[in-house]
């Protein structure tokens, strides 16, 4: 496994989904009832599946496993970003190293919300699908001669 391929695949993959996907889906009329599964939602949702779907294709996951290690490597990829995005993003605004400190402990419930949940979902479950898509189309390997399954 390409571990630097895939942070760097993983970051732009969060790039893409926290910008691009984030754009397109605001094209889409806003929800007035309110609630949480709002169609915005639910679209961003898909299409960031989608997206991840393809840099999973792109990275060349060859089973479940490679998969399923490429979306938790994302899902970790997105909460860093988003974690040094925040501080940093306090730390330029107020140029006040105490600030920053004071916005650490609202981190953990961030990590602890179902959006979280959500976001490890679209990250792994269209990885590890694809890399199992690929897998099952590969040849056993190391089999014996006159072995058949």
């Amino acid at each position: 496994m390409n571990w630097e391929r895939s942070i760097l695949i993983s970051f732009l993959g969060n790039y893409i989904n926290n910008n691009v996907v984030a754009a397109i889906v605001a094209l889409f009329p806003a929800s007035t009832s309110g609630g949480v599964f709002t169609v915005q939602y639910v679209m961003y949702v898909i299409l960031a599946a989608i997206v991840v779907g393809l840099l999973t294709w792109w990275y060349g996951a060859r089973s479940l496993q490679s998969g399923a290690i490429f979306g938790v490597i994302g899902f970790v990829v997105a909460i860093v970003t988003a974690f040094i995005t925040g501080i940093t993003g306090v730390l330029t605004q107020t140029g006040s190293l105490s600030q920053m400190v004071s916005i650490l402990p609202n981190f953990w419930p961030f990590l602890a919300s179902w959006s979280t949940l959500v976001l490890l979902g679209y990250w792994v479950i269209p990885a590890a699908l694809v890399g199992w898509w690929h897998g099952r189309s590969m040849p056993a390997r190391h089999m014996p001669t006159g072995v058949s399954m």
